[in-house]
């Protein structure tokens, strides 16, 4: 059954975050043991924690996940408020999630920065018509 409600693909992002967030402790944890990293001295100088480029992807992909995809939360949920929600805002907002998704895989594995930009271009753009759908809604 179809839903005309945003709350869902807000969960689903908010939920690969989360599988993200356990990605980068499976990867930072063994990574940080295996380079002896004294982690009371990095606490005490600020120095630069020098991981392994496949562990560092992951983690920088979490840390993404908390940036643009804030916006998409509050005009998700700023949407469902002003029921200014149709089934093409629902279409926009599972795509935008799809392309989250994609661009977390393409940079957590092999990080092909020009893949990585058109997604991240694409999934903006897709945000963008979901803001104008919605102020159109509203209106």
């Amino acid at each position: 059954m179809l839903t005309t409600s945003l709350v869902p693909p807000v969960l689903a992002l908010i939920g690969w975050t989360f599988v993200m967030w356990v990605w980068l402790y499976a990867t930072r944890i063994p990574a940080v043991r295996a380079a002896r990293v004294d982690l009371v001295a990095i606490s005490r100088t600020g120095a630069k924690l020098d991981l392994p480029p496949e562990v560092t992807r992951v983690a920088d992909n979490y840390n993404h996940l908390h940036e643009q995809p804030t916006l998409f939360y509050a005009l998700a949920l700023a949407a469902e408020h002003g029921a200014a929600v149709d089934g093409v805002s629902v279409a926009l907002a599972w795509t935008y999630v799809a392309l989250r998704v994609i661009h977390s895989l393409v940079q957590a594995t092999r990080n092909v920065i020009i893949i990585r930009f058109y997604v991240f271009a694409t999934a903006s753009l897709v945000l963008l018509l979901l803001l104008l759908r919605t102020v159109w809604l509203l209106m």
